[in-house]
């Protein structure tokens, strides 16, 4: 049984990316900084099959000793880590002269270095092994900046970078890695605002698209994925 760790696996995409890998028989490594949320989607997820495994840990995925303290106690408990997606993210509207002193930082902290840490731990037993999949959730952002939100997309465009590096180191070693870039989707990030669901892509769709690619034959990998609304929504 194969077995995937996600980040920022509690809500949004992440979430339905978990409930997805679930669905298809596969262990699932979750975290969260909410304990009481993460022991609820534990519970959830173990009622999806009764086979697989689910390790939970409350853990901040943008503190890298928390992160990497995650991923070790994942592979401890279910061992080799076959898909890692990495999924965590913030989005703070904001244009760079508006910034306040930490406003980079914090995305920085949450929208790039946990995919750096996280590629550094799996990535050479992926390569060693020769097989694997990492999925960088990135944004639409990482391809034409948004000037609302400076620095979300400095740092969308950073994780995007580093996905095409990660793809030229593990393409010799057989380990797949897919930017999957997402336009406006229903997440917390749109919260607080008033929305038509109908006018927006779903984090179901994210999870599908993921799930889609991760069950194509060996030979074959995505190396970008972009979904969108549907022309004439946002």
């Amino acid at each position: 049984m194969k077995n995937v760790l996600i980040t920022g696996s509690t809500k949004g995409m992440g979430r339905s990316i978990a409930i997805a890998f679930a669905n298809e028989g596969l262990n699932v490594a979750i975290c969260s900084r909410n304990e009481q949320e993460l022991l609820n989607f534990k519970d959830e997820l173990e009622q999806v099959d009764a086979g697989v495994k689910v390790f939970a840990m409350k853990a901040d995925g943008s503190n890298k000793a928390e992160l990497l303290k995650f991923a070790a106690a994942a592979e401890a408990e279910l061992g080799f880590i076959d898909i890692v997606v990495n999924n965590l993210g913030t989005f703070i509207p904001s244009s760079i002269l508006d910034d306040k002193e930490d406003t980079l930082q914090i995305q920085m902290n949450t929208n790039l270095m946990p995919a750096y840490e996280l590629y550094r731990y799996f990535g050479r037993t992926m390569a060693n092994a020769r097989k694997g999949h990492f999925f960088n959730i990135c944004s639409v952002a990482s391809l034409n900046p948004i000037p609302q939100a400076g620095s979300y997309s400095v740092t969308k465009y950073a994780l995007l970078g580093l996905t095409k590096v990660m793809r030229l180191e593990m393409q010799e070693h057989g380990v797949k890695v897919t930017a999957v870039i997402p336009g406006s989707t229903l997440t917390d990030s749109w919260k607080d605002a008033v929305v038509d669901k109908n006018t927006m892509v779903l984090p179901e769709d994210i999870a599908s698209a993921i799930i889609n690619i991760y069950k194509l034959s060996t030979g074959a990998n995505v190396d970008e994925i972009i979904i969108k609304p549907a022309p004439g929504q946002l």
